[in-house]
C-alpha cells in the first residue's frame, strides 16, 4: 500500500492519461499526418509514399502503424499536461 496520497493519485491517473493520449492521438493522426507528408514533399521533395514508408524499409501499414506510435509521444505530452492531477475530483 503507498503511503503517499499523491503518488496514489499520480499512479492511479496514468491509465486514464494514456487513453486520453490514444484518443487526441488518433484524431489528430490524418491532418498532423497530412502536414507532415505536405511539408516533406514541398520542401525536401519526398514523395509521400517513401515519407510514411521511412524510404521504403516497412511496408505501408506497418509504417502509418509507426507514425502512430511517433505521434503519441507529443499527445502523451498533451495528456499530462492538461490531466487534473489535484485528485479533488475522487
Amino acid at each position: 500500500m503507498l503511503r503517499f496520497p499523491v503518488v496514489k493519485i499520480v499512479l492511479g491517473s496514468i491509465p486514464q492519461m494514456v487513453v486520453m493520449a490514444a484518443i487526441v492521438d488518433t484524431a489528430l493522426y490524418v491532418p498532423v499526418g497530412g502536414l507532415l507528408v505536405l511539408v516533406a514533399f514541398a520542401f525536401f521533395g519526398v514523395s509521400p509514399r517513401a515519407f510514411v514508408t521511412f524510404g521504403g524499409e516497412l511496408p505501408a501499414f506497418d509504417g502509418l502503424v509507426v507514425w502512430w506510435g511517433v505521434l503519441l509521444i507529443p499527445s502523451l505530452a498533451y495528456a499530462a499536461y492538461m490531466m487534473p492531477w489535484s485528485g479533488k475530483d475522487r
